[in-house]
């Protein structure tokens, strides 16, 4: 079996490697760490967990310990796709070099450009930053990547996820054609294997089998589950997770709840704290600041469930989670086994249950076909309701019904019982005053007495 010290890595970055406790290499630090210090360009590829992140930062360390950084000058640049994941590489370069004399700068939204700019006036070894804020401090001419001499793309599939693959070619251009580039993705995409074609020098390639199979410690479920109606839907099936929460008591002892988008992430954190659970969200719409108390409170034990997107949980290590929940089925099977990955780490036991609504049924069989086995369902903790029955509606006769739809029947002489005599007005002359405008008094008729011109014949009126 190979070991770090087969690896002719720097004495100094050893004596790290071992107080940081390890011994022996993963697959892809065996395959990745001898190219990368001949210098050749790497591609590895391999799911989040398998160690890729001291496949680049132990040969960095080592190429890296001789020489000096010029102001605003990096000597090696590393980008990742999140905040989160890009602390976490800092943190690992802050371990292995901590016998060597290198400077470093961590580059990400949320934190201020003055800090930032301080640092990078100084010169540093190594540039740590997310896509965005790194082409911030260039546009701005605080920055200049013609010394970069390494670069390195982590999580290059969640980078093409966020929409971050031209920022990348631009950067790729920015920097000099001589340097070593180190590539690392879980999956190969068309437009990954364009940009390795387009930007590596005959790369070693090392592959390490994806993780298709989570860990044989981690006990999974499905609750397949329908709402009783479509509005009701978010909140019956919040229900549900609280259901499935009390159900687990005391092993639960910290967990993750995974959604699909952001905004569920909120609902979600919010309806738990209504609940009295103690839950908080992190996605990555959040200020740096809360992102960072967030995650520190939960690795300390402070907080015990934390709801979360895949793009914010990317990455990350917490030690010691014994359950994670989902939410949401994931979009794309791998996410599922990254998400699962959570739980049941080195050697822990560890559960992961899964809510599957109908429109949900093709990504959980993307699923199941991934990892190749089914996964047991569980019953719904929450019971339906039963349906209210309508009071049967009577049978009417339809001369009855006619009658309900016209209660007024005609009467001997022709007209409607009920029902009063209308007037008869004469619109001719009545109802007219002066100047034609109307009277408000309506006459109806003459009264008893007869005009005596009236009685006269036609020859004697005109005769008078």
């Amino acid at each position: 079996m190979t070991k770090f010290t087969d690896l002719n890595l720097n004495p100094k970055v050893l004596k790290a490697i071992e107080e940081a406790g390890y011994e022996n290499p993963t697959p892809i630090q065996a395959g990745a760490i001898p190219p990368a210090l001949e210098g050749r360009d790497v591609l590895g590829i391999a799911q989040t967990g398998t160690g890729k992140t001291a496949s680049f930062t132990l040969p960095m360390i080592t190429l890296l310990a001789r020489g000096r950084a010029r102001a605003r000058m990096p000597r090696s640049l590393v980008l990742c796709p999140t905040r989160e994941l890009a602390a976490q590489v800092a943190e690992n370069f802050d371990t292995y070099a901590k016998h060597v004399k290198l400077t470093k700068a961590l580059l990400i939204g949320g934190v201020s450009f003055k800090e930032q700019d301080a640092l990078i006036d100084k010169g540093v070894d190594v540039l740590i930053a997310t896509p965005g804020r790194l082409l911030d401090h260039f546009e701005r001419g605080k920055l200049l990547l013609t010394g970069v001499q390494i670069m390195v793309v982590d999580e290059a599939d969640r980078m093409l996820d966020m929409g971050f693959i031209p920022d990348i070619e631009r950067i790729f251009s920015l920097t000099p054609f001589t340097r070593q580039t180190l590539f690392f993705s879980a999956t190969m995409a068309p437009e990954i294997e364009r940009i390795t074609n387009t930007f590596l020098s005959g790369p070693a390639r090392i592959e390490v089998a994806r993780q298709a199979t989570a860990s044989e410690t981690i006990e999974q479920a499905v609750v397949q589950f329908k709402a009783s109606r479509r509005d009701r839907e978010g909140s019956e099936k919040r229900k549900v997770l609280r259901a499935l929460i009390d159900a687990e008591g005391d092993k639960l002892t910290n967990g993750i709840i995974f959604c699909n988008r952001k905004t569920d992430v909120d609902i979600c954190a919010k309806s738990l704290k209504k609940y009295g659970y103690d839950a908080a969200a992190i996605h990555g719409d959040l200020d740096q600041s809360q992102r960072t108390r967030t995650l520190d409170a939960f690795r300390e034990g402070s907080l015990r469930i934390l709801v979360a997107s895949d793009v914010a949980a990317r990455g990350l290590d917490v030690p010691s989670v014994s359950h994670v929940f989902n939410f949401d089925v994931p979009g794309h099977a791998e996410d599922y086994v990254h998400r699962i990955g959570r739980t049941g780490r080195a050697g822990r036991e560890g559960k992961a249950i899964t809510i599957c609504i109908p429109r949900d049924d093709k990504a959980l069989d993307a699923v199941e076909k991934l990892i190749q086995k089914e996964i047991p369902r569980l019953e719904n903790p929450v019971k339906p309701e039963p349906k209210r029955e309508k009071p049967a509606r009577s049978a009417k006769p339809e001369a009855e019904a006619r009658e309900s739809r016209e209660p007024r029947t005609e009467d001997t002489r022709g007209g409607r019982k009920d029902e009063k005599p209308a007037q008869k007005v004469d619109r001719s002359t009545s109802g007219r005053g002066k100047h034609g405008k109307r009277d408000d008094k309506v006459v109806v008729g003459m009264g008893d007495h007869l005009p005596s011109f009236i009685a006269l014949s036609f020859a004697e009126r005109r005769a008078s």
